[in-house]
């Protein structure tokens, strides 16, 4: 792989062990990929932050690294913590978590990355532009950049995604080249997709067939930013997809070769087979939206539709902090807390230590939660459209 002499120095050491030993981690990277260079990168997103992923050695590591005085080179958020950093003691995070969540919070701070805690940025700040180079790690946010803004980012590592923050460089490998942007498989939708969960459970459905394959959708007439993410999103996490494209709805789509691809095609029954699958008919102790976290678009539609209502279970939205500060002006926030529920920011149910928080039974209409929350969190789903889940709650 060819290196700039700056590069080089970085490589000897002559930046600092740090900077040395996150510059190596990429350039190895890149050698087993087959990088020909290293590209400077716009912006970083790093995962890897709730004490319930990384817990105390992850913990350690981080504490270490900021003790070292060291400082990232680009625009870098960070990926949802294990609490709402501001009220989670409201809300009845445990306090032992807490304390060590905070610890983290801390060390990404030191070392200037923004403490967005979303996995949203590109609804809070951070916007890469079309083709951008940039070296984003949460699943649903690498699929996002890709697929529907048009930048370029693999599926980061945390550690990788930090090495990036903090060399300001990725290796020049998979996503960031044309030709391994290009499609392998065509989706054939033979239904109406309405709801976020529709989308939501196609791309559950889709994932689960295809693995890590690149999908070219056809028959989707339309879909918003919020329907996008919950696509991509549930395809990230039920396979490995980390770039789709869409006939007339996404900017490379008309750009790439659709020649000589597989068709898989999908109707309504598999669709309705998909809800069932992921439904434990059970009721809910609890309905959480915002998974990826909330669109301002997104808080407004369920305020209305519990406006002057009395939930009996409650409900969460999920959001970055940013939408959270717009919901309260909008005074959306004030609604739903008044109906017994809460707007909950920098977190999300599958990072959250929900299972110890006395639910067992959540209900979502998000692919990628009903796909995660058996395994990491214990519990049995509920995954219905939003209707059907502001009527489980009044």
């Amino acid at each position: 792989m060819y290196l700039t002499k700056e590069e080089e120095k970085i490589l000897d050491g002559e930046m600092g062990e740090v900077q040395e030993r996150m510059f190596r981690l990429l350039v190895r990277l890149g050698d087993i990929y087959g990088a020909d260079k290293m590209i400077p990168v716009g912006s970083v997103q790093v995962a890897g932050v709730s004490y319930k992923s990384i817990g105390d050695p992850g913990t350690e590591f981080l504490e270490d690294m900021s003790s070292k005085n060291t400082k990232v080179k680009v625009l870098t958020y960070l990926n949802p913590a294990g609490m709402d950093l501001e009220n989670w003691r409201k809300l009845g995070f445990p306090k032992n978590f807490a304390k060590n969540q905070l610890r983290i919070i801390n060390a990404f701070k030191k070392m200037g990355i923004v403490i967005t805690s979303t996995c949203t940025p590109y609804l809070a700040g951070n916007l890469p532009r079309f083709r951008e180079h940039i070296a984003w790690s949460e699943s649903s946010a690498v699929s996002f950049s890709n697929s529907v803004i048009g930048a370029r980012t693999n599926r980061e590592g945390g550690p990788s995604a930090l090495a990036a923050a903090i060399c300001g460089r990725t290796a020049n490998y998979g996503l960031h080249l044309w030709e391994n942007r290009q499609p392998n498989v065509r989706i054939k939708v033979n239904t109406d997709l309405v709801y976020n969960s529709d989308f939501g459970a196609l791309g559950f459905l889709v994932g689960k067939t295809v693995k890590n394959k690149i999908p070219y959708f056809t028959g989707i007439n339309n879909g918003d930013t919020d329907q996008l993410k919950s696509l991509g999103a549930a395809m990230a996490a039920s396979g490995a997809v980390a770039l789709y494209h869409i006939e007339g709805l996404t900017p490379e789509a008309d750009l790439i070769n659709k020649k000589d691809l597989e068709t898989i095609e999908i109707g309504k029954k598999e669709l309705n087979d998909t809800y069932e699958n992921l439904n434990s008919n059970e009721k809910p102790d609890i309905v959480i939206f915002g998974c990826p976290h909330a669109s301002l678009r997104e808080i407004s539609s369920i305020c209305e539709k519990i406006k002057g209502k009395k939930l009996k279970i409650p409900i969460w939205i999920c959001t970055s902090r940013l939408m959270k500060e717009a919901a309260d002006r909008m005074e959306y926030t004030d609604v739903i807390e008044k109906a017994g529920g809460h707007i909950v920011s920098d977190t999300c149910m599958v990072v959250s230590p929900i299972e110890n928080m006395g639910y067992n039974v959540t209900g979502v209409n998000s692919g990628k939660a009903a796909n995660y929350l058996p395994g990491f969190c214990k519990q049995k789903v509920v995954f219905a459209n939003i209707d059907k889940l502001v009527e489980e709650a009044i």
